[in-house]
């Protein structure tokens, strides 16, 4: 079973490959995306990597989280779904209107 982690605090030069080099070292990456802008095409400054198995993606936790990259100190972690994170929108508060 494959493990999603989460990679934050990016250089905005961080390409999908070096992402891809740097997790390597640890393990099969499946996939790795830096997030990118979609009117842009500048990277957001975080990505998501897929190790093959857990023990590649702790390894990979282990030894990068807080760590230089590109010159950058990066956070490594794994992956939150999706509905595990507040609901985006607005701020407005709901009154009550008696």
């Amino acid at each position: 079973m494959t493990t999603k982690l989460f990679v934050g605090r990016l250089s905005f030069g961080t390409t999908d490959e070096s992402l891809l080099a740097l997790f390597e070292q640890f393990g099969v990456v499946v996939s790795a995306r830096v997030a990118t802008d979609r009117d842009t095409r500048q990277s957001r400054g975080f990505a998501f990597v897929e190790m093959e198995s857990k023990e590649a993606a702790d390894k990979a936790i282990a030894e990068l989280d807080g760590k230089d990259f590109e010159g950058r100190q990066i956070v490594v972690n794994v992956a939150r779904p999706r509905e595990d994170r507040p609901q985006g929108g607005n701020n407005f508060r709901k009154f009550d209107r008696r």
